[in-house]
């Protein structure tokens, strides 16, 4: 198990390597995020030490159940999945960095309400949905502005970035227009010069599709099963947000 996953770790890190280069990219642009999810610690732990320390979870559920075991390995940990305003107080407590998914108001005011009481402050990413997909989250690509306008006003939350899931399709082209309407969304927010909003990272691209999102500007690939090996069910599932309920 040890020798697969670290081989895997250099697999991956040879195809961004190679995806920059004919990008004219340099790889150190991009980070390696493990999606680390229904991994167990014990298999999240060899990448820890290998010094990949880079990890997200998409449920509440799972950061508690595997914080114990991981805590003493130093590692920034990343939420990536839909966030009930009711699991807030979670989040914070088991050291979540940065939260990737943020897409609504009434969570940034949530949010920010509580890290008020707890004097603290996290990093955020917005989550659009470029796939205009019912089974995604995320803010409408037209609307996303509006809404970091709005977030960017809450002191306790700072705006790293935007994320994406692409569209889940063997045709590149049609996975690539999601990539380019982040892409673009990101330049726009920029001209806007926003106070308290930085786009300094793109979050898109996972195990299938991560090239065409380091093309399109990705500087956060997700991989999880290109590491960790395949799931029970395949990615479909654990993305459509309908299936996400703690």
């Amino acid at each position: 198990m040890k020798e697969d996953i670290l081989q895997n770790l250099e697999n991956i890190n040879q195809r961004i390597i190679n995806a920059c280069k004919k990008a004219g990219r340099n790889p150190d642009e991009v980070q390696l995020l493990l999606a680390t999810k229904t991994v167990s610690a014990e298999r999240i732990q060899i990448a820890l030490e290998k010094g990949y320390t880079l990890i997200a979870e998409n449920k509440v559920q799972e950061l508690k159940e595997k914080y114990e075991n991981l805590k003493a390995i130093p590692h920034n940990n990343h939420f990536i999945g839909h966030l009930q305003t009711n699991k807030i107080k979670d989040i914070l407590k088991y050291d979540v960095t940065c939260i990737q998914s943020v897409d609504r108001l009434d969570l940034a005011e949530k949010l920010h309400q509580k890290l008020l009481t707890e004097n603290k402050t996290i990093e955020v990413l917005i989550q659009v949905n470029t796939s205009n997909e019912e089974s995604k989250f995320g803010v409408d690509p037209e609307n996303a502005i509006e809404l970091i306008i709005q977030i960017s006003k809450f002191s306790t939350l700072h705006i790293k970035g935007l994320m994406t899931i692409g569209l889940f399709s063997a045709e590149t082209e049609k996975v690539r227009s999601c990539f380019k309407i982040l892409k673009n969304l990101q330049e726009e927010i920029i001209q806007k010069d926003i106070p308290n909003v930085e786009m300094k990272e793109l979050s898109m691209g996972m195990s299938g599709d991560m090239e065409t999102a380091i093309e399109e500007g990705a500087t956060i690939i997700r991989v999880g099963t290109a590491v960790f090996g395949t799931r029970t069910l395949p990615d479909t599932y654990y993305w459509d947000e309908r299936n996400t309920e703690e």
